[in-house]
Order: C-alpha cells, then sequence, then structure tokens
C-alpha cells in the first residue's frame, strides 16, 4: 500500500500532476487515513458513569484508570451526613492527551448512593440524569445548528459491586434492572485484594448467575472478526471469562521487587494495581479502552435510539420529572424545514416541467 504522501495523482514539484507508476493504482485506498486525520483533529468524547456504594474505592479507582486526579477538591462527609444525605450527581470533565490523540472525558459520579437507611428511590436521580442528556442531545441534534454537539449521554456505567456480601443485594438488581436499557453497565468488584483467589472465582461465578437468574442485561463485548489476529481473539476471550472485573485502585507508588509500582502494601506482601495476577485492573482498562468506540455505537445506536423512537412516538419529550411536555420548537422546526424542502423540489419541477412522484404530492 502506498504512504499518506503518495495519492492518486502525484504533484510534480515544476506545478503538473503526474500519475503514479504503479498500475491499476486509483487512491481511495487512502480514505480511512482521511477519517483518521479528521478523527484525531477533532478528537473524541466519552462518558463513564460510576456507581456504587461509599468507601468502595470508585474515586481511587478512576483516578488510577487515567491517571488524573479528577477529585482534587472533594470533602469525605462524616458518618452523621450520609445518613440524611441524598443522591446527588457530580460530572467531572477533563482534557487528556496522549501521542497527539485527544480525549475529552466526563466522570460522572453519584455520592449518596445507598448511603441512606431508606435506599428504595436512591437511584431515581441517576435515570432522570441519564434520561436528561438523551433529551438534550435529542434537543440539539433537531436543532438548526448540528455542526458542534456535544455529546454528554452517558455510554458506560461502572456498578460497583461490594466483596463483603455473598452475591447482588436486592438494591444493586433493583439498579441494573432500572438502567440496563439506558446504558452499557459494567459490573465491577471492588476491593478485590480483601478475597482469596477462590473467594474471587467463586463470587464471581454467583454473580453471575443472579445476574441470569433476573434477566439484567450487562455489556457484552463483541466477537472478535475472523480477520482479526490471534492476539487480539485470545484478549478479547480472556476479557470476557473476566466479567465481573475484580478490581484494586491505589494511587501510590510504592517499591516491589526493586521497582516502584502502583499498588498496596500490607504486612504479608504487596498488591501490585497492574499485575493481572493480582487483579483485573489491567483487564478492565483494556476493556474500556479498546472497546471504547463499540460502547459509542451501542449507545446511539440501540440506547438513543429506543429513547429517540419512545419519544417521537409519544409526539412530545419528558422532563426530569416524568411529565409528558409539548413538542420542543427544535422538534417542530425541523418538520417545518423538510416540509418546505419538498415545497422547493416541488417548485423546480414544475418550472423544468419534470414529473415528481406522485407520493410525494402526499406527504405535503
Amino acid at each position: 500500500m502506498l504512504s499518506m504522501s503518495r495519492l492518486c495523482f502525484f504533484f510534480h514539484q515544476q506545478g503538473q500532476f503526474t500519475n503514479p507508476e504503479t498500475p491499476g493504482y486509483v487512491g481511495f485506498a487512502n480514505l480511512p487515513n482521511q477519517v483518521h486525520r479528521k478523527s484525531v483533529k477533532k478528537g473524541f468524547e466519552f462518558t463513564l458513569m460510576v456507581v456504587g456504594e461509599s468507601g468502595l474505592g470508585k474515586s481511587t479507582l478512576i483516578n488510577s484508570l487515567f491517571l488524573t486526579d479528577l477529585y482534587p477538591e472533594r470533602v469525605i462527609p462524616g458518618a452523621a451526613e450520609k445518613i440524611e444525605r441524598t443522591v446527588q450527581i457530580e460530572a467531572s470533565t477533563v482534557e487528556i492527551e496522549e501521542r497527539g490523540v485527544k480525549l475529552r472525558l466526563t466522570v460522572v459520579d453519584t455520592p449518596g448512593y445507598g448511603d441512606a437507611i431508606n435506599s428504595q428511590d436512591c437511584f431515581s436521580t441517576i435515570i432522570a440524569y441519564i434520561d436528561d442528556q438523551f433529551e438534550r442531545y435529542l434537543h440539539d441534534e433537531s436543532g438548526l445548528n448540528r455542526r458542534h454537539i456535544v455529546d454528554n449521554r452517558v455510554h458506560c456505567c461502572f456498578y460497583f459491586i461490594s466483596p463483603l456480601g455473598h452475591g447482588l443485594k436486592p438494591l444493586d438488581v433493583q439498579f441494573m434492572k432500572a438502567i440496563h436499557n439506558k446504558v452499557n453497565v459494567v459490573p465491577v468488584i471492588a476491593k478485590a485484594d480483601t478475597l482469596t483467589l477462590k473467594e474471587r472465582e467463586r463470587l464471581k461465578r454467583r454473580i453471575l448467575d443472579e445476574i441470569d437468574e433476573h434477566g439484567i442485561k450487562i455489556y457484552h463485548l463483541p466477537d472478535a472478526e475472523s480477520d482479526e489476529d490471534e492476539d487480539f481473539k485470545e484478549q478479547t476471550r480472556i476479557l470476557k471469562t473476566s466479567i465481573p472485573f475484580a478490581v484494586v485502585g491505589s494511587n501510590q507508588q510504592i517499591e516491589a521487587k526493586g521497582k516502584k509500582v502502583r499498588g498496596r502494601l500490607y504486612p504479608w506482601g504487596v498488591v501490585e494495581v497492574e499485575n493481572p495476577e493480582h487483579n483485573d485492573f489491567l483487564k478492565l482498562r483494556t476493556m474500556l479502552i479498546t472497546h471504547m468506540q463499540d460502547l459509542q455505537e451501542v449507545t446511539q445506536d440501540l440506547h438513543y435510539e429506543n429513547f429517540r423512537s419512545e419519544r417521537l412516538k409519544r409526539g412530545g419529550r419528558l422532563s426530569s420529572h416524568g411529565y409528558i411536555l409539548p413538542l420542543s420548537p427544535p422538534v417542530i422546526s425541523i418538520h417545518f424545514i423538510i416540509w418546505r424542502k419538498k415545497k422547493e423540489v416541488l417548485t423546480n419541477c414544475a418550472e423544468r416541467k419534470l414529473t415528481y412522484p406522485s407520493s410525494a404530492h402526499k406527504c405535503l
């Protein structure tokens, strides 16, 4: 394949175009390179939601995943404050650049989830937030200026499960069943260093059995294509068998075997965060990075399309309080624009004395 500089026609230094030496070469093989350059220049957007009870290490894990500090000024509430605390939504956005590729990462945290004595309706705020982001995207997509739409839809949800139980709690089941049709759910077992290897495998099997029993739809990694290399196929197979991911998070650098690693130091030894033999942290990060595009596509093609079709079917939009509101002006305006465009086409056809399909008249 020719390099980036060699296109279907070469521009000579003297200002003349010359044909390439390769016979039968047109140049459209460079189209992927054009898409790549445009995507890198535009950058990427991704929104990750983390949900789980307090004290499971959600913030530490997120900071470990992206090697950044998303919560520099966070204040940990006391036990008395947690009793009366309600679920809050905290969205933190950070621009990450690696080798010229820019990522606009938004992490949506949910402090207060599961802290109250009565946690029956603690996830209604989270569901309303997810729906509001869909509603906002639909509003912007239906407007006149659609060139710079900011995508704040939740593409993935890490749901943290306590390692101290014997499986899923009733709250875990209720929450995942409430959001599994709205967002890609990835179950995560927190603080895996509190479990032995046998206890970890037993808990994983128990959680998967309960997920199947209650009909919860978690995110399933797509199968590797037949033309992929064997290493990628094996990586995909290992990632699939690792769900739910049992992880350990830490931002501390400690010395182990003569080198600096991120991990936790115990009297009996060191737990390395990025050691796949100690926990699934590296597998979780690999899953998120290598399948980030698929997570966005599933959000667009499945979850958002279901939301969009439901809204258009009802002929209105849903507020954050659950009430059906009249169709927003941008949605009305787009129908008007379509009608006006069809009218212009019919007028041009009439002026040119051309026939137009009769079905088009019915649309007016």
